[in-house]
């Protein structure tokens, strides 16, 4: 249903929250080296639990390589400072939601080179600089889920 990509994530129990949310609703997760932590974590298989095995995963070597495999009109970006409210960008059936590192987000040159697909969730930034990525991944993915009106476990995927 939807790709969720994370560039250089580096909290194992982040992604296996996202590996976990990505089971739960059918979506596929990539990702993109470097990454801050082994595959074969822990506290990343303690986070995904017994569903780890269950994970449509794809690992990338590096970003320019994934960015060379995509159509580039299927992907939407996320930040905290930029683009349009999340619920008013038009999500597309496999999309690929790009989530950037914990502690620095994506990097302005990449939205320089996709300007028109940015979602962002508006908090209050005077009082902090970003959502936990694993509640950020489930705001977007459900928003996506919400507008082609999928309903996971219901057989509308």
């Amino acid at each position: 249903m939807f790709n969720v990509v994370l560039v250089n994530p580096e909290i194992p129990p982040n992604t296996g929250n996202i590996g976990r949310l990505c089971v739960a609703v059918g979506a596929r997760l990539h990702l993109i080296k470097p990454l801050g932590f082994h595959i074969d974590d822990k506290h990343l298989k303690r986070a995904g639990l017994d569903y780890w095995q269950k994970l449509d995963l794809v690992i990338w070597e590096s970003l320019d390589h994934y960015l060379r495999s995509v159509v580039p009109g299927r992907i939407v970006l996320t930040g905290s400072k930029r683009g349009r409210l999340y619920y008013q960008v038009e999500f597309k059936a496999w999309d690929h939601i790009l989530f950037g590192p914990e502690t620095s987000g994506l990097t302005g040159d990449l939205f320089d080179q996709f300007p028109s697909r940015i979602a962002r969730i508006p908090i209050n930034l005077q009082k902090t600089r970003s959502l936990n990525l694993s509640t950020a991944a489930g705001i977007i993915v459900f928003e996506g889920l919400r507008q082609l009106n999928v309903v996971p476990g219901s057989g509308s995927q």
